[in-house]
């Protein structure tokens, strides 16, 4: 395995020479992440244009070998709570683990084996006795909400205190057809985020960014508050970020990281539905 140290700007999915998981230091979550790549093939059902994954392409992943999940997490937790990969691997101030987190190459939750390996991250969180310390956590498009099996992946992590990121980019069509790379009605989002916050707590997560040199349009960033002001009852916080690093897509070079004082702005207006806000520039 490499030795090489991680950083914030470093997600690279292979850095502990597994399949499925993969450990991140996490600037929002505050420490290493245990990232779940149920989506080895790097194919997704969106396309994202700030997206780090390289040669990305559209669909689902291949089936999902729960028992090498198992292994490979097993393996990984003892490598990090008696082995030498803290004092190796991770900055000083980083050293701790904060949760297992469904993420990786594409949308995890078109893995048909998700709720599956929603319970195997559980029994071996369980096995290691980090149920109450490490939480675990999916982040989502949330297009797959309507599914029955989703839902019930999501209520697991919803019984045992984890909780979901869920990907709000736009609130128009046409702010999703340009930074999701998908047509979706705001009406339907919208009720895919209330049906997922009432399994298990939320954050809607939105990634804002310049594209070609240009500040987000105010009638986009109005309509993206009034698909979440009514959701705000509902709602766990919102997570507001830019880009931290390099896009894979071919819209890379259109790309710039937004000023924080822009985002802190946009923070003070969603601070007045009641809704938690947390800013990562």
């Amino acid at each position: 395995m490499s030795r090489i140290l991680l950083k914030p700007e470093d997600h690279s999915r292979d850095s502990a020479g597994m399949r499925y998981v993969y450990p991140v230091i996490s600037r929002r979550a505050g420490g290493v992440s245990v990232g779940i790549n149920l989506n080895p093939n790097n194919a997704c059902n969106w396309r994202c244009i700030y997206c780090q994954v390289p040669d990305l392409q559209r669909g689902g992943p291949p089936p999902v070998d729960l028992a090498l999940l198992e292994r490979e997490l097993h393996d990984f937790l003892v490598w990090a709570s008696s082995g030498d990969f803290m004092a190796t691997r991770v900055p000083v101030g980083a050293r701790r683990l904060v949760d297992v987190a469904f993420s990786g190459n594409g949308e995890p939750t078109s893995a048909i084996e998700f709720a599956e390996a929603v319970a195997v991250v559980q029994r071996v969180l369980a096995m290691h006795g980090l149920t109450e310390q490490i939480i675990v956590r999916l982040i989502t498009n949330g297009s797959l909400l309507d599914r029955k099996a989703v839902q019930t992946g999501i209520a697991r992590i919803g019984s045992a205190r984890g909780e979901v990121w869920f990907k709000l980019d736009a609130g128009t069509p046409a702010g999703f057809v340009r930074i999701n790379g998908i047509r979706a009605r705001p009406e339907l989002v919208a009720r895919r985020l209330a049906c997922c916050a009432g399994l298990a707590p939320t954050w809607v997560q939105t990634c804002w960014f310049r594209l070609d040199n240009e500040l987000p349009a105010a009638h986009e960033v109005d309509a993206w508050l009034a698909l979440l002001t009514p959701l705000a009852p509902l709602l766990a916080g919102v997570h507001i970020y830019s880009l931290a690093r390099p896009s894979q897509q071919k819209e890379a070079p259109r790309l710039a990281r937004i000023e924080a004082e822009w985002l802190e702005d946009l923070a003070q207006r969603v601070r007045q539905t009641g809704l938690t806000v947390h800013v990562s520039p």
